[in-house]
């Protein structure tokens, strides 16, 4: 299951819609409260006094940007979770190591990048474990945020199911770059978890959208950090 858009949907709420000339998608930036607490086993904010948030980045790593991503990162002394596909961990490698030397939190996106709605519940753990078995990480992210109650529920009693606040749209092609920007900066606040994509369907908006926001966070003193700083309060 989607936890945001089911609950939200069978709630008669409607979501933002976003259209342009090559696909409409209908989505929500802003992860409504009463998901959260529909859902309230998952991780989507994290409690903190600091003026801080918690940028994710999912489905790499990939030669193609996760380094670019990285030198940002480091430009702005920020820290980040990468939620990676264990395929792409095998591919490149040594990109995996630059992420782990740098201070930044691995995420399990399972092996190959599974849908959990169209996938059986034994062959998708199987991939989760796939993972696990190629590197060791207490969180979990389902792609696509779809995942089955049954999935879920095996899932969490080994690892902590990170979903997040803000969704910044790159991967939408209906909506422009400075849209993507909006998005996040009009949504996120102070423990917000927001997500990006390092894959190539992202990238045009994400080398527009990641300067100006990790700026933004910087000039209005904020700044980012990794997961692993506070999830043990979520022990």
């Amino acid at each position: 299951m989607n936890p945001i858009t089911d609950a939200f949907y069978d709630s008669g709420c409607k979501s933002k819609i976003y259209s342009g000339k090559k696909k409409k998608m209908m989505y929500l930036v802003k992860t409504p409260y009463f998901v959260k607490s529909l859902f309230s086993d998952y991780i989507w904010d994290i409690h903190t006094q600091q003026n801080e948030v918690f940028i994710t980045f999912d489905d790499g790593p990939i030669p193609e940007l996760t380094p670019w991503i990285l030198d940002i990162l480091n430009d702005f002394g920020f820290h980040a979770t990468f939620f990676c596909v264990g395929d792409n961990i095998l591919k490149h490698p040594e990109i995996y190591n630059r992420i782990v030397d740098e201070g930044h939190s691995i995420g399990n996106h399972t092996f190959n990048h599974l849908n959990g709605w169209h996938t059986d519940h034994e062959t998708y753990l199987d991939n989760v474990k796939a993972f696990d078995e190629l590197l060791s990480t207490d969180y979990f992210r389902p792609p696509y945020g779809k995942l089955r109650r049954g999935q879920a529920s095996v899932i969490k009693s080994g690892k902590k199911i990170i979903m997040w606040d803000v969704l910044s749209g790159d991967f939408d092609a209906g909506i422009t770059n400075e849209q993507c920007l909006r998005n996040v900066i009009d949504n996120f606040e102070k423990g917000s978890i927001i997500v990006f994509h390092d894959n190539i369907k992202a990238e045009e908006k994400l080398r527009y959208v990641l300067p100006r926001f990790l700026k933004h966070l910087d000039d209005t003193g904020y700044r980012s950090s990794a997961i692993q700083s506070h999830i043990h309060e979520y022990a």
